[in-house]
C-alpha cells in the first residue's frame, strides 16, 4: 500500500512545471509574497531578469497548476570570496511559498540548478541562515551532500571571527559546497586575519 503523503509528493512532481525566469513573472511573484508578508520587490525579480540576460545568473521559477510556488537562483559571479576566486557558482535565493512546502518543490528545483551548474562546474556552493528559520533548508541541504567549505561564517560575506557580537538575522550564514562531478576538487582558502 502506497502512503498518501507519498502519493501526494508524486502528484506534486508530475504537476509541478520548473522554467526561466519570463518578463511577466516579477509582478506575479512579488505579489505573491507579499500577499505572506515577505518584502519580496518586484524590482529584485527585474534585476534577475538582467542578470539572467546578461548572463550572470540563471533563474528558474516553479509553477503548480499554473499557481507560482517558488523559485532559485545560480549565480555565476558570486560575491562571497572563496567561491569567486574558485570559480564556484553559487546557489542564491531559494524560496518556496509555504502553501506549497514539504511537496518536494525546493528538491526539485535544486535539482534543476545543480544540473545546469554541472554543465559549467564540478563543484556549486550554497550559503544558509543560522537563525530558526533556517532549520529546514539547513537539513535539507546536508541531506544532499552539501558541507560547511571551512572557512566559517560571514556577515555580509564577511568573515566573523571569535568573539564577534553579531545581529542574528538573515545576512549571518555559513557557506557550504557540493561535488558535483567525481573530478571535483574543493578548494577552500583561509579567510583573511
Amino acid at each position: 500500500m502506497i502512503d498518501p503523503g507519498f502519493r501526494q509528493s508524486l502528484d506534486m512532481q508530475v504537476q509541478l512545471q520548473i522554467r526561466a525566469l519570463h518578463d511577466r513573472d516579477p509582478a506575479t511573484i512579488s505579489a505573491a509574497f507579499q500577499r505572506i508578508g515577505w518584502k519580496k520587490t518586484e524590482a529584485q525579480y527585474r534585476r534577475y531578469l538582467e542578470e539572467q540576460a546578461t548572463g550572470r545568473r540563471i533563474c528558474q521559477v516553479g509553477f503548480v497548476d499554473g499557481r507560482f510556488a517558488g523559485y532559485v537562483t545560480l549565480s555565476w559571479q558570486p560575491t562571497y570570496p572563496p567561491f569567486a576566486e574558485a570559480g564556484i557558482p553559487e546557489i542564491q535565493d531559494l524560496n518556496v511559498l509555504q502553501e506549497f512546502q514539504r511537496q518536494g518543490i525546493a528538491t526539485r528545483l535544486l535539482d534543476e540548478v545543480e544540473a545546469l551548474a554541472s554543465e559549467r562546474s564540478a563543484t556549486v556552493g550554497i550559503a544558509v541562515g543560522l537563525h530558526p528559520g533556517y532549520n529546514v533548508a539547513q537539513r535539507l541541504y546536508g541531506k544532499r551532500g552539501y558541507i560547511p567549505d571551512g572557512c566559517g561564517i560571514t556577515y555580509h560575506d564577511r568573515f566573523l571571527h571569535e568573539g564577534a557580537q553579531i545581529v542574528l538575522d538573515d545576512d549571518l550564514v555559513l557557506h557550504l559546497t557540493k561535488q558535483l562531478r567525481p573530478e571535483a576538487s574543493l578548494v577552500v582558502h583561509d579567510p583573511e586575519p
